[in-house]
């Protein structure tokens, strides 16, 4: 792989801690990665304090045109980003292709909203003092991105925080860093200025980030992961009084009623649990079909899963890659494991295949009881879990008993009655016939223990931005 090493102030530094990145397909080393010490975490804040002060003073069309200069070169350069995602991350071609084109897309959408951080002018009724508001950027950002999309979690973060004039440090995820990195160059052509992103892969992910939570210069953390570790990171973030960009956990559920058309349920409910291989937190994780049509949506669900094929990501024709790795292909069999002993019903797959990779076939489980570990946790893999349900009270409530609200998703042919459906939804984002909620315009998180703040939308430059408030008269 051509870059290994940290990234800090535009040049490259080797370190005498390094680790090493597997391809989950071959269980191959694929590169040994730089591991960041608490040292170069103070060189990376350095960096970025001294470049934000002249990106912070460019006018929004300066930076907008970077920015937009960053998705041209990314979108050429398609091909090159989802190989690279395919042999780090293991999801296949396609998928790897759609996240590396969406990745880019938060380049040209900040590009657009650069230029729009709207104040205001008001007259205050009362003591007839003009307000005065407008926003500032925040100041150095931590930004936090988990493995599951080694692009897009890091473009969804590094854009906004860009265009509100932003310095940043990146801490990629140790099993899926060399995307991130072979972004560099590219932001390099584009025109961003040396020391305004770095990026420190490590393996001593909570000394260094906790380390820089702590310097006063960081005003912003930006995490998407576990809800575990979000809530460690808040408690350090309370130390600082940080601004916290919250994108954490989920457990979606997956309503389908009996007026749903099941070409759009099926097609719907196989881009909410496939995408990714399931590997994603807004992954269809309790599906909940009315009983009236659940033995036609499981017949279709189960012949639509097995069709799949099942292989290394490089080859075009693979549906489904590999696990990220062993641990997270475990998981999902044990998932699978106890809901079989509990009473649920094995559709198809749910059998380890043997040989190299972290492999699991899609899988279907029907008479899923609501005791069974993978509808109280995110399974995290290519499992459908299936229920049944009857009453549309009852469902909703079903939907809304877990701490998690990230998303939720709705088919039903009667539009009124699935948009009451989901105003009841205690979920920050609910797909509506509709299996993808994810888009660069649109505002990405939940409620309860899913997140705080949102990513992407006009809300989504604001994370990195402070209000300020000027009384005046004249």
């Amino acid at each position: 792989m051509d870059y290994t090493d940290l990234y800090i102030n535009g040049t490259w530094h080797k370190t005498a801690t390094r680790f090493d990145v597997i391809n989950p397909a071959t269980e191959q080393v694929l590169a040994s990665v730089a591991s960041a010490e608490i040292a170069d975490a103070d060189k990376a804040l350095d960096a970025a304090e001294a470049a934000m002060a002249d990106w912070a003073a460019r006018t929004p069309r300066q930076r907008s045109e970077v920015l937009r200069k960053a998705w041209e070169l990314m979108t050429a350069r398609l091909d090159h980003f989802a190989h690279l995602i395919t042999l780090e991350n293991g999801k296949a071609r396609a998928d790897a292709m759609g996240e590396a084109s969406y990745a880019a897309e938060f380049f040209r959408w900040f590009a657009e909203e650069a230029v729009r951080a709207d104040g205001m002018i008001t007259h205050a009724p009362a003591s007839g003092a003009r307000i005065i508001v407008q926003h500032k950027p925040a100041g150095l950002a931590v930004l936090i991105t988990p493995w599951n999309y080694p692009a897009a979690m890091g473009t969804r973060k590094i854009a906004p925080a860009l265009a509100a004039g932003c310095g940043v440090i990146i801490k990629p995820a140790s099993e899926t860093p060399l995307t991130m990195l072979a972004l560099m160059p590219l932001l390099e052509e584009a025109g961003v200025p040396a020391g305004l992103v770095n990026v420190l892969p490590s393996r001593r992910t909570g000394a260094l980030v906790d380390h820089m939570l702590h310097d006063p210069r960081v005003r912003v953390v930006s995490f998407t992961g576990s809800t575990g570790v979000g809530r460690t990171l808040l408690k350090s973030a309370a130390d600082q009084v940080l601004k916290p960009a919250m994108e954490l956990g989920g457990n979606a559920p997956v309503i389908v009623f009996d007026d749903a058309d099941l070409d759009v349920a099926i097609e719907g409910t196989m881009l909410a649990k496939m995408r990714n291989l399931g590997e994603a937190c807004t992954a269809a994780n309790r599906i909940y079909v009315h009983e009236k049509i659940a033995p036609e949506y499981i017949r279709r669900l189960s012949a639509a899963m097995s069709a799949l094929k099942v292989g290394d990501g490089t080859d075009p024709s693979v549906d489904v890659g590999p696990l990220v790795n062993a641990a997270t292909r475990d998981k999902v069999a044990e998932f699978v494991a106890d809901a079989l002993a509990k009473g649920a019903r094995l559709e198809c797959g749910g059998v380890v295949p043997e040989g190299h990779g972290y492999f699991y076939p899609p899988t279907v489980l029907s008479n899923v009881p609501e005791n069974a570990d993978c509808v109280q946790d995110e399974i995290f893999g290519p499992v459908a879990a299936i229920q049944t349900f009857t009453d549309q009270e009852e469902v909703i409530t079903r939907a809304n008993a877990t701490e998690y609200g990230l998303v939720a998703y709705v088919f039903s042919g009667d539009f009124k009655r699935a948009l009451q459906v989901c105003e009841r939804l205690d979920y920050g984002m609910v797909g509506l016939n509709r299996g993808l909620v994810s888009d660069p315009a649109a505002p990405f998180g939940g409620t309860k223990q899913s997140g705080l703040g949102r990513e992407g939308g006009h809300e989504g430059m604001l994370e990195f931005m402070e209000t300020q408030y000027i009384s005046a008269s004249w």
